[in-house]
């Protein structure tokens, strides 16, 4: 299928409520999926994850035999509380090898991290060379919690989309590709998995009461993304928003996301830098 991130790249006037999360764009009709767009999906991604497997081989390799040519990927997923960040992860980002793999969730800063500049504990955790980072939640916090809860005032927290801009091109720049993500969900979607944690015992432990007070501010949330994605959706560090009411959707879409991001590097194992046939023949006489 040919590349669709057109379809979940924003533009300059995003409108999130003109999203609707249940939609399901680029999604084949049912000659192709079946009656079940569901299963059809989850097996696509699962064929398109051994793809993205080979990929961060390809990557991890180049860069261990060529550092010079060395790169690295970035997926930055941002949500709303219950957005699916995690599972997104397991299902899609779980298909590579996790050797290959570098994750970091953020949390309400520490101590320690409140005394740095809010880019500090961001630039700690990017991946090195041939590795694929994923960011569970990301700088993106300190224009956005910040903002809704009012954590600093608007002369502190309105600059740091500049120099957020400027932090992403320099990544870009050093060879660090950067993917945005937002998963957007419904309000509505949203209850119902943060009804799905209270009513399960087993779900517990991932509940939060703040996540409520979060969800009191859903409209100020939803205002405070949309200006971060407008201001900060670069060529050199795009903002993609896929709708993701349905987690099968969610999943195939950043699966293809992702592929298309592989496929622009051009990536290709390298080359042996010694004699194959003679190491063959040396192996072979050694039986």
């Amino acid at each position: 299928m040919s590349d669709m991130r057109s379809l979940w790249r924003v533009g300059p006037d995003v409108d999130l409520g003109a999203i609707d999360p249940r939609s399901t764009p680029g999604l084949p009709g049912r000659k192709v999926t079946g009656d079940d767009p569901k299963l059809w999906a989850r097996a696509e991604v699962e064929r398109i994850g051994a793809e993205l497997a080979t990929q961060q081989e390809m990557l991890f390799a180049q860069a261990t035999v060529e550092p010079q040519l060395g790169r690295s990927v970035l997926l930055v997923l941002q949500a709303m509380d219950c957005g699916g960040k995690d599972g997104a992860i397991k299902r899609v980002a779980g298909t590579m090898d996790p050797l290959g793999l570098q994750i970091k969730a953020f949390g309400p800063p520490t101590p320690e991290e409140l005394q740095h500049d809010f880019l500090w504990r961001i630039r700690k955790a990017l991946p090195p060379a041939g590795y694929v980072g994923v960011f569970n939640r990301s700088h993106y916090e300190d224009v956005l919690v910040v903002r809704v809860n009012e954590l600093a005032p608007e002369s502190v927290w309105r600059p740091r989309y500049k120099k957020i801009n400027d932090f992403e091109r320099k990544l870009a720049g050093a060879g660090t590709t950067v993917v945005k993500v937002m998963l957007h969900i419904s309000r509505a979607e949203q209850r119902e998995r943060l009804m799905q944690r209270l009513v399960n015992p087993d779900k517990h432990w991932k509940f939060n009461p703040a996540d409520l007070d979060a969800r009191a501010k859903w409209d100020d949330y939803q205002a405070a993304y949309t200006e971060a994605l407008a201001t900060c959706n670069t060529d050199d560090a795009p903002w993609y928003v896929l709708p993701a009411d349905r987690k099968w959707y969610r999943d195939w879409a950043l699966a293809h996301l992702l592929r298309a991001t592989f496929t622009d590097l051009k990536l290709t194992y390298p080359q042996a830098d010694y004699d194959v046939t003679a190491q063959r023949s040396r192996l072979e006489a050694d039986g």
